[in-house]
């Protein structure tokens, strides 16, 4: 499978590859092209409760205030995202950036993260989220966002309040949004 690169900026990287099919017993060799971006994490953090934490965070994208599930960016450059594609370590390093992001955002201390879903993007636009659950955590003083983010808090919801607050739009993320409520579906 050859790759190249056409183009790329600090987020997303433009990609041209070929790639071989066994169709009806014949070889067929495709050309794909594709934008992929460095994979995000996500925490679906449960109390004793069964309740959900969710972030209350500002998305320049949305332009307001938007309620969220803690996480953020796997890798801070392509560069380092690429080498996890060679060295086939994507997992290991969202299991670092899922506990690194929720310290960072809530203030807590993740213990035993499960892989609960990945979610793709789409046929052109590789960018994977991944959704970890949490039951075991460790409440610490503070949050200790990064210069950009901006979190004003964070709030628990039991698993009828994020179902309703995703069914009326309340939360944006419309990956997220599926995510919850198979979650929700399957656990409430």
């Amino acid at each position: 499978m050859k790759e190249k690169v056409l183009y790329e900026n600090q987020f997303f990287e433009f990609i041209e590859q070929e790639k071989e099919f066994l169709v009806e017993n014949e070889k067929k060799n495709v050309l794909l092209r594709f934008v992929r971006r460095s994979p995000g994490v996500r925490a679906l953090i449960i109390n004793p409760q069964n309740q959900i934490l969710l972030s209350y965070e500002y998305r320049y994208d949305l332009e307001c205030f938007d309620y969220r599930l803690p996480g953020g960016k796997v890798f801070d450059s392509l560069k380092e995202y690429r080498k996890s594609l060679q060295e086939n370590t994507i997992l290991e390093n969202a299991m670092k950036a899922v506990i690194k992001e929720t310290q960072e955002e809530v203030g807590l201390k993740l213990k035993n993260p499960e892989l609960f879903w990945v979610s793709k993007a789409g046929t052109s636009v590789h960018w994977d989220l991944y959704y970890y659950v949490v039951k075991d955590y460790q409440i610490l003083e503070k949050q200790s966002l990064e210069e950009n983010e901006v979190i004003s808090g964070f709030v628990w919801k039991s698993f009828e309040e994020v179902k309703e607050m995703c069914m009326n739009h309340v939360i944006h993320e419309e990956r997220t949004i599926g995510v919850l409520l198979s979650y929700i579906l399957k656990n409430g």
